[in-house]
């Protein structure tokens, strides 16, 4: 470092004289320095010498110069920029009341109305900038200044100016500009095009530590941060700080809303909510589709009032102002006892939907009606007695009706695509319809049979994006339960998923199959971080997507995002996913808390075999031995062609002393083994246990040549931590992008 000071004052040594360094960022280091020419304090910023050849000299200048137009009493001004000796620099005034960040790190919570005075000064500045054309991007106490009351906005000099003419923009580089515990969601993975409405987020955030002392999100990593903003609702600021005007705390929800589109459209629009006092804050409204009953003289079909329900369900989701209850969790009211009021507390909700199927030859009579189940009170309720071939209207104008009865505002692009048809041809649709009927059974036969009527609807319309989605999902479950190898069912998938997208590029489900095939198939973790968070984009609700996305975190090792992210789902899905709670409540450690979840989900499930071996190993890491291996024990029985179940019996004996009956198992599951495919990854779990752990690697190979089982997840399994540090095991986690 001295060395690199020394460079950089004989780089500067004919215009400023460099005294000393004022503090570094992850792009440049600042210096105190005199300007020579005009005999007064400055600030130098000089980049990282390593940014010069990425950026280049005529591109950085380029940036600076428009940026140097902007002229405003809160924004921090550019005196000078330049190239000398291969290091880029740009000068600024010498502020010398010191930063935000100082003011924040000694006094701790501002005064409210010192915090929002600061909050519409920086909203001036930024208003000023974003009507040029430039968006800050690293809006951060650090970064606003203070001089005799003032705040101003520095550091423009890294902006971005998407209007502005010329060729690149620094931001084509890949270079990640911003803080993460400022950085708006988008940002923050990496969008090329962010505008106003990301400066508003960061600061949103700025304006919260001002109140609470401390941003909105904290977490120990930047993905951790990334799932929270995307998965969790904005904290109350008025728990930490009840003297906040309610106003104030509904204009921090709506700009750190983690949809841009859910955001103010500017940095004004901001600063006038803070004085408001009623600003309407975008509370979603919870509402589950119950079961709609088959009134048709056919009772084949119920496949028919299945489909309806989903198909609401599905639309219902695109909404971002409502939380839609899975179709799984209101499955189990198919034959309700209970009251509405009963139901709407086990799922949580405060309105139902429910209705009716009556389907004669091509005429289809249905009824729905939503229900505050509070009160009993109805809210909406309409009967259609049409055409077979206006079932996707019937279904778009219940969707919308229940939205405005909520009060809850759709942006164009979920009204387009809520009416938008799937297919014109309704034979293609009813066999879609039984294929997912099918498909829901989960079980081998099942899925054969959905693949067949999958099938049977592409060859009807090739253009069935929703078809191809099901063929695409029902190949996954096929891959990763090791009912077939994954090298014969994973491409099959991966080919289905882009006919799909292809079909339907705002396909939710295809992009929710594409980011779990990107993981489980290809390791490319990037890319299905980037699909998952366009699934629920495109669907809010689905429950599915995030419980997928909290299991590529778990594989990664990132337990804390993956608990954020699978919570999310149970809130969406609350009497299916406590069993994946459960799981990774035991992966990061959590044993006491994965009891809890895991007898939760026995309770409401109690001859669900997940659930069984889920808890018995939530007994065993609490150290409760023969209660755990009992609960192996009953899932085996429950399941007995679950070989998975065999497998982690098998690796259970083995860990509490009974090696005999672990070989037992071993036997059982190579005996199946010459009868159909078993995965060689559970074969595994056996050896693992055993302490063979050279044999454990031949077969986790082999599983990653071939395919076959959940390989994709030996990093954060439990079943696997003997094998961690070994050579071979960490050889293969290289190979797999997981190192």
């Amino acid at each position: 470092m001295a060395d690199y000071l020394v460079a950089v004052k004989s780089a500067l040594s004919g215009r400023y004289a460099i005294e000393r360094e004022l503090g570094q960022g992850g792009m440049a280091t600042v210096y105190l320095a005199t300007d020579l020419r005009h005999a007064r304090s400055v600030a130098v910023k000089v980049l990282r010498p390593e940014l010069g050849p990425v950026l280049g000299s005529d591109r950085f200048l380029r940036e600076v110069r428009v940026v140097a137009q902007l002229n405003h009493p809160h924004i921090l001004p550019l005196y000078d920029s330049g190239e000398a000796d291969g290091l880029l620099y740009y000068v600024m005034p010498h502020v010398a009341g010191g930063s935000l960040r100082a003011l924040l790190d000694r006094s701790g919570p501002l005064p409210v109305p010192e915090a929002l005075d600061i909050a519409r000064q920086v909203a001036a500045a930024l208003e000023h900038a974003h009507a040029r054309g430039i968006v800050h991007r690293d809006i951060k106490p650090e970064n606003i200044l203070l001089h005799e009351g003032e705040a101003m906005v520095a550091d423009f000099g890294i902006a971005l100016a998407p209007d502005a003419p010329g060729a690149e923009r620094l931001t084509g580089t890949g270079l990640a500009l911003g803080s993460a515990q400022y950085m708006s969601p988008e940002q923050a993975v990496g969008e090329r095009t962010v505008d106003a409405r990301s400066d508003v987020y960061s600061l949103g955030a700025v304006l919260y530590e001002m109140l609470a002392g401390e941003p909105p999100y904290t977490a120990r990593t930047a993905q951790g941060l990334l799932a929270k903003r995307l998965t969790e609702p904005v904290p109350p600021i008025r728990r930490a700080r009840p003297m906040v005007p309610a106003a104030v705390e509904t204009a921090l929800g709506i700009a750190l809303a983690s949809v841009a589109a859910d955001r103010f459209p500017s940095a004004a629009a901001f600063s006038q909510a803070l004085d408001e006092r009623t600003p309407q804050p975008p509370h979603p409204r919870a509402v589950a589709v119950l079961p709609f009953v088959n009134l048709s003289p056919d009772p084949e079909n119920e496949f028919f009032a299945d489909g309806i329900t989903e198909d609401v369900i599905t639309q219902l989701s695109k909404i971002r102002a409502l939380r839609v209850i899975s179709r799984t969790s209101v499955m189990a009211f198919k034959k309700r006892e209970q009251s509405l009021k009963e139901i709407a507390a086990r799922l949580e909700v405060q309105t139902v939907v429910e209705g009716s199927v009556r389907r004669a030859g091509n005429r289809v009579r249905i009824v729905a009606q939503l229900i505050d189940a509070g009160s009993d009170r109805h809210l909406w309720a309409e009967t259609y007695d049409r055409e077979l071939t206006d079932i996707f209207a019937i279904q778009s104008d219940v969707a919308l009706h229940i939205a405005d009865a909520l009060r809850a505002e759709l942006s164009p692009d979920e009204h387009s695509r809520i009416r938008r048809k799937p297919t014109d041809n309704l034979e293609a649709y009813q066999l879609y319809l039984q294929g997912r009927q099918a498909y829901l059974r989960f079980t081998r036969e099942g899925w054969d049979e959905a693949i067949a009527f999958f099938e049977h609807a592409v060859a009807r319309d090739p253009d069935f994006g929703m078809a191809h989605a099901g063929l695409a999902q029902t190949y996954v479950e096929l891959g990763e339960s090791g009912i077939l190898a994954a090298s014969a069912a994973f491409p099959r998938a991966k080919q289905a998923v882009a006919e799909a997208l292809r079909s339907d590029p705002g396909l939710g489900d295809a992009h929710r199959a594409l980011a779990y095939l990107s993981a489980i198939w290809d390791y490319d973790w990037e890319r299905a971080e980037r699909e998952f968070r366009r699934a629920l984009e495109l669907n809010p609700s689905d429950a599915d997507a995030y419980d997928l996305y909290a299991r590529m975190c778990s594989a990664q090792g990132r337990h804390e995002e993956a608990l954020v992210m699978v919570r999310r789902a149970k809130e969406l899905d609350p009497l299916v996913v406590a069993v994946d709670l459960a799981t990774t409540l035991i992966r990061a450690g959590r044993y006491e808390e994965a009891v809890t979840a895991a007898e939760g989900a026995v309770a409401v499930r109690p001859g669900y075999d997940r659930a069984l071996a889920t808890l018995g190993w939530a007994y065993l890491k609490s150290g409760r031995t023969e209660e755990g291996l009992a609960q192996l024990e009953r899932a085996v029985a429950t399941s007995p062609e679950g070989v998975q179940w065999h497998a982690q019996l098998g690796h259970a004996y083995a860990i509490t002393g009974q090696p005999e009956k672990a070989r037992e198992m071993l036997r059982q599951l190579e005996g199946k083994a010459t009868e159909s495919f078993v995965a060689p990854y559970h074969l595994a779990f056996v050896h693992t246990g055993l302490g063979e752990l050279d044999k454990a690697m031949d077969l986790i190979e082999q599983a990653f040549t071939e395919g076959g089982g959940a390989v994709y997840g030996i990093k954060g399994s439990f079943l696997f931590t003997p094998l961690h540090g070994f050579p071979r095991f960490e050889a293969l986690l290289r190979r797999m992008n997981l190192a």
